[in-house]
C-alpha cells in the first residue's frame, strides 16, 4: 500500500469516527445549548445551536426548586442514594461471588442457578411483591426500599466479579491459608486486592443504573423533600400551566455532570473489569 493511499485511509477513518462520535455527542450538546436559550426559544429555533440570547437565569430558577426544595436537596438525595446504593451493591456482590467461586457447600450448583435464572426475570414480574412487601414492613416514603435490597447482591455484579476471580490462581489461596488466613483473610487480603478492576467497574455501573433510575423512586417516594434529581425533573412539566422547559434543560444539563466525572476517573478500570483480565503470569 502506497503512503498516499494509507494517507486516505487514515483520513477516512478519522472522518467516520468523529462523524459518528458527533452524532452521539450532539443530543448531549442540544440539551446544553437549549438550557441557555429562552423559554419561547427552545423548540421554536431547536434547529439552532446558537440561542438569540444568553440565558443563564434558567439556572438559577431551576436550582431554585419547587416548594421550598431546592436542587441542592434533590441532589444530596440522589448521592445518598446512589453512593449508599453501590456500596452496598459491590460489597455483597463481591462476597457472594467469593462464596460461588472460592468456597465448596451443599447445593451450591443449585444455588447458583437460583440466582442465575433472576437474572432472566422481567422487572415488572417482581414489583408488585416487592411493593407489597416493602408497605408491610413500613418502609414508604423512605429510602430504604430503594437501598436495602442492593445489600443483598446483584445477579449480574456477582457473574462479573466470578469471572474475574476464577483467573486468580488458586494457589494463592493455599500460600494464604499456609500463612493461617481463614476464608475471610482470603477474601479481604488475596482476593479484594486482586480484582479491584471488577468492583470498580460494578461500582460505576451501580452509580449510574441508580443516578438514573426513575421508576423506584417514583413508586416508593410520595414526598417532594425525598425526591431524587431524576424525578424532580419532572416537576418542572406541569399540565396546568406554563412549563419551565429551560429550568429542566439546565438541571439535566448539571445532573450528568457526576456521571461524566466519575467516567473520566474510573473509565480506565470498565475495559479491565469487563475483560476479566485478572491476574497473569
Amino acid at each position: 500500500m502506497t503512503a498516499s493511499a494509507k494517507l486516505w485511509r487514515r483520513i477516512s477513518y478519522h472522518l467516520l469516527v468523529g462523524g459518528l462520535a458527533l452524532v452521539m455527542f450532539y443530543p448531549i450538546l442540544w440539551l446544553f445549548v437549549s438550557s441557555l436559550k429562552p423559554n419561547d426559544e427552545i423548540f421554536t429555533t431547536a434547529y439552532s445551536l446558537i440561542p438569540s440570547r444568553l440565558e443563564w437565569r434558567n439556572y438559577a430558577t431551576g436550582w431554585a426548586g419547587f416548594a421550598g426544595n431546592s436542587f441542592d436537596t434533590f441532589f444530596k438525595n440522589s448521592f445518598i442514594i446512589a453512593i449508599l446504593s453501590t456500596i452496598g451493591a459491590v460489597a455483597s456482590s463481591a462476597l457472594v461471588a467469593y462464596g460461588f467461586t472460592r468456597i465448596r457447600f451443599f447445593g451450591r450448583a443449585f444455588w447458583f442457578g437460583c440466582m442465575m435464572m433472576t437474572m432472566m426475570l422481567p422487572r415488572d414480574v417482581t414489583i408488585i411483591p416487592q411493593y407489597i412487601m416493602f408497605t408491610n414492613f413500613g418502609w414508604l416514603s423512605s429510602f430504604k426500599p430503594i437501598i436495602v435490597p442492593q445489600f443483598f447482591g446483584i445477579p449480574f455484579f456477582i457473574f462479573l466479579i466470578m469471572q474475574f476471580i476464577r483467573t486468580v490462581p488458586a494457589d494463592l489461596d493455599e500460600a494464604a491459608k499456609i500463612d493461617g488466613c481463614s476464608k475471610y483473610g482470603i477474601f479481604f487480603r488475596v482476593i479484594l486486592p486482586l480484582t479491584v478492576p471488577a468492583l470498580v467497574t460494578a461500582a460505576i455501573f451501580s452509580f449510574y443504573w441508580t443516578w438514573d433510575d426513575f421508576y423506584h423512586p417514583l413508586l416508593y417516594l410520595n414526598k417532594p423533600e425525598l425526591y431524587p434529581v431524576s424525578l424532580a425533573l419532572k416537576l418542572f412539566l406541569d399540565g396546568e400551566s406554563l412549563n419551565n422547559w429551560g429550568g429542566m434543560f439546565a438541571m439535566s444539563t448539571l445532573s450528568l455532570i457526576p456521571v461524566f466525572v466519575v467516567f473520566f476517573i474510573f473509565q480506565k478500570y470498565i475495559v479491565e473489569g469487563i475483560a476479566t483480565s485478572g491476574l497473569k503470569g
